[in-house]
């Protein structure tokens, strides 16, 4: 990833990978360190489907899940995660709405509106955007192209531990938390719509066991060299 870009043109970095992998931290710290602006697409996903279950829509009713997402409002800018007016941000982190992002998520005509505003909010660069379909799907072009990953076992431990989801500790919460992440790699991956990939181009970080200023030291070296 050379190139003889300015340094001051402002890029877009596309970070993919599953739950746990640490994209959410490692994202938003990136951003700041580059005053770019961070969208978690997967909120988007997330709002869609706390929506949904407000409104008690057939989360397997395609048209309605993409007639709610063309309506909606949805406000994922400075670590808010606002739709329709109604800050979600806290509510959006539970099991339940886990398991109904990744139904959302299957529904290609979603994942169309959903796109599309995607692509607005980067189209201008200087832009962190973390999904799982980043680098292949909303950003193909992306200049910068990450894929994290981590063991299946630091991913659930990870996902455990994390004040957002409030899992709670011990190996009993540690298992249950990774046979839901299994399913929802199985999920992700298996999708006809955009489904989790490693893009061809995309350099991949396995971050087991490496601290996270390890690993934004490594994206700002990425973006360094790309700049020349």
């Amino acid at each position: 990833m050379t190139s003889n870009v300015s340094s001051d043109r402002r890029l877009i970095i596309a970070i993919d990978g599953p739950s746990g992998a640490g994209k959410g931290t490692v994202a938003r710290a990136l951003a700041d360190r580059l005053n770019y602006r961070h969208v978690d697409t997967g909120a988007m996903y997330r709002a869609i489907a706390w929506k949904a279950i407000h409104e008690r829509l057939d989360l397997q009713d395609e048209q309605a899940l993409a007639t709610l997402a063309s309506r909606a409002v949805i406000d994922v800018s400075d670590g808010a995660v606002v739709v329709d007016g109604h800050n979600v941000k806290q509510a959006i982190r539970t099991s339940e709405i886990d398991a109904a992002a990744a139904a959302v998520a299957r529904q290609p005509r979603v994942r169309q509106v959903l796109i599309a505003q995607q692509r607005a909010m980067g189209a201008q660069g200087g832009i962190v955007m973390e999904g799982r379909d980043i680098g292949t799907v909303v950003f193909p072009q992306a200049e910068i192209k990450i894929y994290l990953d981590a063991s299946p076992e630091e991913r659930a431990r990870r996902r455990a531990t994390d004040p957002a989801h409030a899992a709670g500790q011990g190996a009993s919460v540690v298992n249950d938390v990774a046979s839901a992440l299994a399913e929802r790699d199985r999920s992700d991956s298996t999708r006809t719509a955009s489904p989790l990939a490693l893009a061809v181009d995309a350099v991949r970080i396995d971050t087991t066991g490496m601290p996270v200023d390890e690993v934004i030291d490594r994206l700002l070296t990425l973006v360094n060299d790309y700049r020349g």
